[in-house]
């Protein structure tokens, strides 16, 4: 198997995981929600270039972050139509379950704040910042 496909086998056989990253025999996993996995994998610093990427929701905020974090392919669950032009631009593989024209917020009133806070963004360094903005606004407003 491909590290894409164990990417995928291990993200389907738990559950509980939202996030896999796999190259050869490395592996990087997460149980956090949204955008937060990729934000804690680019500031670890590791190096995840060449990486296969398994995801529950990827959006296009995602997609710049995974563009970021040097993958060289994605697969999602859910993606959005927008993710998929971006992965196309920066040259990164892409495959999913299911092609969504908007990634929504939870509470299903609307769309993604994420995606609200990079649209019209196409550098990932700087959609990285607004990410980061916009989840210290959330948590702010808890």
């Amino acid at each position: 198997m491909d590290d894409l496909s164990l990417a995928i086998k291990t993200l389907e056989c738990d559950g509980e995981l939202t996030c896999v990253l796999r190259k050869e025999k490395s592996e990087y996993t997460s149980k956090k929600r949204g955008i937060t996995p990729l934000v804690e994998f680019i500031d670890d610093e590791n190096d995840y270039c060449g990486y296969s990427a398994a995801d529950r929701i990827v959006g296009r905020a995602a997609a710049l972050l995974y563009v970021l974090l040097g993958v060289k392919e994605v697969y999602a669950e859910v993606m959005e139509r927008a993710a998929t032009e971006v992965f196309e631009k920066h040259g990164v593989k892409c495959r999913h379950k299911e092609l969504a024209e908007m990634i929504i917020n939870r509470l299903g009133t609307g769309p993604c704040p994420m995606e609200i806070a990079t649209r019209g963004v196409d550098d990932p360094k700087k959609a990285l910042c607004l990410v980061k903005q916009k989840l210290e606004e959330l948590k702010r407003a808890k």
